[in-house]
């Protein structure tokens, strides 16, 4: 057993390792996607493929419970120098989505391996049907780009010329494309070194028990903060806003089962695998990473000392039914999972805030639309393709302050690429980039403000692509008398005679002149207006982020000549009713109106009737009793919405509907 001192010396140049791996990869990456934003990963595993440390300065924050196990395990021999890795979701259900590759690498010491270490680059573009190689359209991963199993990429340090040669001929930007996979090469091999110089500081036993040691203590600390969290059962829902193009909500629900130092994840009552690319695939993991972690941050929020390794996810198990939206069956398209993960925070946070209320924010914006431009620079005629900047949104409003804004809260890792750099590299000019007034949900506690971004293209056929898109229709919720937060949305030339409101689209094709407009949603509002101290909204409408006439009708505050009016606040503040639905949460009109029809009653025997259909009709049956809904117009029910597929299809069974 490694004793505590000795644990904690060894967590620091565990962290240390990673840091460096992070920095020299990005340092020496070529796409904006990765040197500028920072969606990328790297880790220290042991020897079994369990992450044992992450930076905490650098990339995505997705990944502390990683398991590389089964990837690792699809490749036959391991030997000094070699490199592996793989871009396929459902080859070890690793890469989550084909422009994600990943790479691992074996430390040996002494001929055997010790551990490994490993990572990720999103690349540009990985080809498939669009640009960017993910949209919401594609219906199959055959569309979303070349794949790649789980397969060796270098073998003694020497990169597989076919491999690369197959890769680059199938992308769009292969000079990206190799240029990042050189860095994230480099990378693993500064974590080789770093590692090497630890072996000879703890030798290789004590190395390894002490990684062993790291999860064992992480696991320790979970433990502890369920300790503190009352038992119980608690239930959520949430929805992306479309589960196809022009399609439904697609609904996700949680039971939060907590019991002493252990808790369940029950995803049961989650819509279908889609027709679309926003599933979440899972291979039926009963600890897959994508599902934990909304877990991680509300961990970490508890508890800001937390190690962060797959210790954490010991003491969690979480129950996604195949054929559903978080564990879909091949060949079903992933590539928007990034979305429906937002989901699964927003869901997660729920089923907190109503076990632990006093201690957890309200929702944040829950939605990072990462836009790609594809077109021709004018003077040179050349083709580019960039991901130019995530449109991030406001952080829920928090038990002692205001939500962050234009952070992403949840998704705040994916940094902004300034404006000069993105203008060097794309010939698209910025007009307009900054925080979005009165798009924080109204609390005692603010939400964030959401981020509004504008530019301009000059070629023919500019392609954007917007992925991730959403809550356009369903609002990231208050809590405790907090309001939600506005909607996000995307703009073609807004305010002109030719404009178009995109919403929730991700595909647009551009002229020249065309201004994109697109923001984020705001972050839902904690504890009730009217208890906001008047100088604080005051303070807000000075600083632009409220404006008059939002202090007045949210707040109940009147501002007149940049001051506070405070016998007509007075007034105002009795005549308005704090907290009036009375309810934990506060979805706003287009959630209230959906559930009056698809409540929870309505909602369990739809997911009854589905679970018992073969997964190929699920997400048909699903359309078709929506459609059957829509046509009812005035008139619809589900219960004769039922009836009328039943009559077009008689293989749907008949299931009983409960009572609201």
């Amino acid at each position: 057993m490694v004793d505590k001192v000795t644990l904690q010396v060894l967590a620091n140049h565990c962290r240390a390792a990673a840091e460096n791996m992070a920095y020299t990869l990005y340092r020496t990456a070529h796409s904006t996607f990765v040197k500028e934003t920072e969606d990328f990963t790297v880790m220290v595993m042991d020897k079994t493929g369990r992450v044992v440390a992450v930076p905490m300065d650098l990339g995505a924050t997705w990944y502390p419970g990683m398991n590389y196990n089964r990837a690792i395990n699809l490749v036959d021999e391991y030997r000094p120098g070699d490199i592996a890795f793989t871009n396929d979701p459902y080859s070890g259900y690793l890469a989550t989505h084909a422009p994600d590759t990943h790479l691992w690498k074996p430390i040996f010491h002494e001929g055997e391996i010790v551990c490994f270490v490993g990572g990720h680059v999103h690349n540009t573009d990985m080809g498939g049907a669009v640009p960017a190689s993910l949209s919401r359209s594609l219906t199959e991963i055959h569309q979303e780009g070349i794949r790649f199993p789980p397969m060796t990429l270098m073998r003694d340090g020497v990169f597989d010329e076919k491999v690369l040669r197959i890769m680059m001929m199938n992308v769009r930007k292969p000079d990206l494309n190799m240029g990042d996979l050189k860095a994230l090469a480099g990378a693993l091999n500064t974590g080789e070194r770093k590692i090497q110089a630890m072996i000879a500081k703890f030798g290789a036993k004590g190395f390894m028990e002490g990684l062993d040691g790291l999860m064992d203590y992480a696991e320790h600390q979970a433990r502890e903060i369920l300790r503190s969290i009352p038992d119980g059962e608690y239930f959520f829902s949430d929805y992306a806003d479309e589960d196809s193009v022009d399609g439904n909500p697609c609904r996700l629900a949680l039971t939060l089962t907590i019991k002493g130092c252990e808790a369940v994840l029950d995803f049961t009552g989650s819509d279908p695998q889609l027709g679309s690319s926003l599933n979440v695939p899972t291979g039926s993991d009963p600890r897959h990473t994508l599902l934990l972690v909304g877990v991680y941050y509300v961990l970490y929020t508890l508890n800001p000392q937390l190690l962060l390794n797959s210790g954490l996810t010991r003491p969690f198990t979480c129950i996604a039914p195949e054929g559903t939206v978080l564990n879909p069956s091949f060949p079903a398209a992933v590539g928007m999972r990034s979305l429906t993960c937002g989901r699964v925070r927003s869901l997660i946070f729920g089923a907190f805030s109503l076990a632990i209320p006093e201690r957890m924010p309200a929702a944040p914006a829950g939605s990072s639309s990462i836009v790609n431009v594809m077109t021709t620079d004018e003077k040179t005629h050349r083709s580019i393709i960039a991901a130019i900047n995530p449109v991030v949104g406001g952080g829920g409003g928090m038990p002692h302050r205001d939500g962050p804004n234009g952070s992403g809260a949840d998704a705040a890792y994916l940094k902004n690429t300034p404006i000069e750099i993105t203008e060097t590299e794309v010939p698209i000019q910025f007009v307009r980039y900054g925080l979005l007034p009165d798009s924080g949900g109204a609390g005692r506690w603010r939400g964030g403000l959401a981020t509004v971004m504008e530019f301009k293209v000059f070629a023919p056929n500019t392609r954007i692509t917007a992925r991730n898109r959403d809550r356009s229709i369903f609002r990231p919720w208050g809590t405790l008398g907090g309001l939600s937060a506005e909607p996000s949305n995307f703009i073609i030339n807004p305010g002109a005679a030719n404009e178009r409101v995109l919403g929730n689209t991700d595909i647009a094709v551009t002229e020249p002149g065309d201004i994109i407009h697109i923001h984020s949603p705001g972050g839902g509002g904690r504890g009730s207006p009217l208890e906001r101290e008047p100088e604080r909204v005051l303070l807000d409408v000075a600083r632009g982020y409220v404006s008059v006439a939002a202090a007045k009708d949210r707040y109940g505050v009147v501002i007149r000549d940049r001051a506070v009016d405070a016998e007509a606040t007075a007034a105002l503040r009795a005549e308005m009713k704090p907290n009036a639905h009375g309810r934990h949460f506060h979805f706003g009109p287009e959630r209230d109106a959906f559930e009056s029809v698809w409540h929870d009653g309505n909602y369990a025997a739809l997911t009854r009737l589905l679970a018992a259909l073969p997964v190929h009709w699920r997400f048909f049956t699903k359309t078709k009793i929506f459609a059957a809904m829509r046509e009812a117009g005035s008139q619809a029910d589900v219960p004769s919405s039922f009836a009328t597929v039943r009559r077009d299809y008689p293989q749907v069974p008949e299931i009983a509907l409960a009572a609201e």
